[in-house]
């Protein structure tokens, strides 16, 4: 695979720094593959966007599963995820998450996680959606991601670990065979770097977390901007699936014109017995699915989204008043908080719900090393498309596969650094700064984006909506193009105008995935498709970006990934997009 030639328009490095890898992102995925990969002798340099534990790991409510509990297998694990991922999983690496998860788990909590524990002092197991056994193990009540990154930045601090905070990667270094030589960076505020800068390194770990802030609504912080997936786009990597975006069934709804991160509630309130109700207070999860509230997250968020459309209502409402205060505060103390804050006290009200952009199944694409189609780039955790997820997300397995393919990355890397096949980085020219060759969009058209993303690519989408949401993308790419061609004007270099301009790129991809995607499946649902079509669609799309930044489309021959060593051979033409 060769690289673009497109790169964020940035100053020329002002500063350098060499490392064996480098890992971006400082959630449970970056955090466990740099503490590995030091553990292995390498010299790692964390790069982080934000503070070191302000990534979406933190937010993290209902847990981690594995099978830890008595009577629970990783087959029946393996099963409940199969299942949810609507039979796009990749089944060998769901095989490797649940055989290597608990054992993951463990190492986790000798890492210094304290998870909950019962009355007979073993771990505390819940159920949560698609869930047939109680293997969601949590920490805090609701607080499983703050205690899990807790645990790993103080594991790295503790280790004196290099780390680069409130740096925003702007693009992959390439040597001049088109390998891996390190990334580029810009340092926001003061410290022991500033402005823009270069970590060398023959290995980059991507662990960028996810985009949720490409929608108007989101559970995500406000750093999830893609970033990651338009990096490995513009660097020539393959990204797959982005069209199963999850949207969580039940997020604190405060008003019709929110905007931005909203407040989760988390599926572990419904595993521990809270309803679904309308405005009557009539369950309407009964009937649809065997598990009732704690169907696969796809079943109840489309649940929701009709009730709405039938009701004509903004919002449906979830019910726990019956947990009592004890309950609440002792289990769901995050939850109980954020409610109360914004006038809600769910102890004595029913909480109004609704859907919201959650998480993406769908990313760049790698093998069960984690290496992506550009050698010496992995990617783990939500970044990534690892094949564990499929068309929809198991809850609680985001965490668990952030820790399993973390360590994965970090066993490869040590073992290519150990047989010296690691080159030494010796990046290619940069660009010249004064000619950009990727056009910066203005600062507001970040709401722009999230406006036509919500309508057009939101929990319900047609060919109509896609169509109009495509033109309307489209329209912003071809504006910042034509500005930059006829007077060599781009928006300044800045926080706001790459991280627009990221949110531009990997809307196109999500858009043009969505319209190829003629079906109903997982998490992505066609009003005008309504039906699963596994002769045609089970398959999966794969998205490549054009030097001259038309986006290829092409779809893999059965629902199995070809080999990330060399360019799959697409089934049909390449689609420009």
């Amino acid at each position: 695979m060769t690289s673009t030639g497109i790169r964020l328009h940035a100053p020329a490095p002002g500063w350098a720094i060499a490392a064996d890898v480098v890992v971006v992102g400082s959630g449970v995925a970056g955090l466990t593959a740099a503490l590995r990969c030091e553990a292995e002798g390498l010299r790692t340099v964390v790069v982080t966007k934000a503070r070191l534990d302000d990534g979406s790991t933190r937010w993290a409510q209902g847990g981690i599963a594995a099978a830890l509990g008595e009577g629970d297998t990783p087959e029946q694990h393996l099963d409940d995820t199969l299942v949810a991922g609507a039979g796009l999983c990749d089944e060998e690496a769901v095989r490797i998450l649940v055989t290597e998860g608990p054992d993951a788990v463990r190492r986790l909590i000798a890492t210094g996680a304290h998870f909950d524990e019962s009355t007979e002092g073993g771990l505390a197991l819940t159920r949560e959606g698609g869930h047939h056994r109680r293997r969601i193990a949590h920490a805090g009540g609701d607080a499983t991601g703050a205690e899990i990154s807790r645990a790993l930045v103080e594991a790295v601090r503790a280790r004196g670990m290099r780390t680069i905070e409130n740096a925003l990667v702007l693009d992959l270094l390439t040597d001049a065979d088109g390998r891996t030589a390190g990334v580029t960076l810009h340092v926001m505020g003061e410290g022991q770097h500033d402005g823009v800068g270069a970590v060398h390194a023959p290995a980059v770990v991507l662990a960028t977390g996810g985009m949720g802030q490409v929608f108007s609504a989101t559970t995500n912080p406000s750093v999830s901007t893609g970033d990651g997936v338009a990096l490995a786009l513009r660097a020539g990597a393959e990204v797959s699936d982005l069209e199963f975006v999850q949207f969580h069934p039940t997020v604190l709804f405060l008003g019709p014109d929110a905007e931005g991160q909203q407040p989760l509630v988390s599926e572990a309130v419904r595993g521990e017995g809270a309803h679904l109700v309308d405005a009557d207070g009539v369950r309407f999860m009964v009937g649809q699915h065997e598990l009732a509230e704690l169907a696969p997250r796809d079943i109840v968020a489309k649940g929701i989204t009709r009730r709405m459309q039938e009701r004509g209502a903004e919002h449906m409402y979830l019910d726990a008043r019956h947990f009592g205060a004890a309950m609440w505060e002792h289990r769901f103390p995050t939850i109980l908080a954020a409610c109360r804050a914004h006038g809600i006290d769910p102890v004595t009200e029913p909480i109004p719900v609704a859907p919201a952009a959650h998480y993406a199944s769908g990313g760049v694409r790698t093998d069960a090393r984690g290496r992506t189609t550009v050698p010496g780039l992995y990617a783990c955790g939500e970044v990534a498309c690892t094949g564990v997820h499929g068309a929809n997300r198991l809850a609680s397995n985001s965490l668990l596969e952030g820790l399993v393919y973390a360590e994965r990355i970090a066993a490869d890397i040590a073992a290519g650094h150990a047989a010296g096949t690691l080159p030494a980085p010796v990046p290619a020219p940069l660009p010249r700064a004064e000619q950009p060759s990727h056009p910066l969009l203005p600062p507001e058209s970040r709401l722009t984006i999230q406006r036509i993303m919500t309508e057009g690519a939101g929990v319900l989408r047609s060919a109509a909506s896609l169509t109009r949401a495509a033109d309307q993308l489209h329209h912003l790419h071809a504006e910042a193009r034509e500005a930059l061609h006829e007077n060599g004007k781009t928006s300044e270099p800045g926080v706001d105008t790459w991280e627009a301009t990221n949110l531009l790129c990997v809307a196109r991809v999500l858009v043009a995935a969505a319209a190829r995607r003629e079906e109903t499946r997982g998490c992505h649902w066609r009003e005008d498709h309504a039906d699963r079509d596994d002769p045609t669609w089970r398959r999966h799309i794969v998205v490549r970006l054009n030097p001259d930044r038309a986006l290829a489309l092409h779809t893999t021959d059965t629902s199995q990934f070809p080999p990330t060593t060399h360019s799959a051979q697409p089934t049909h033409r390449p689609q420009e997009q």
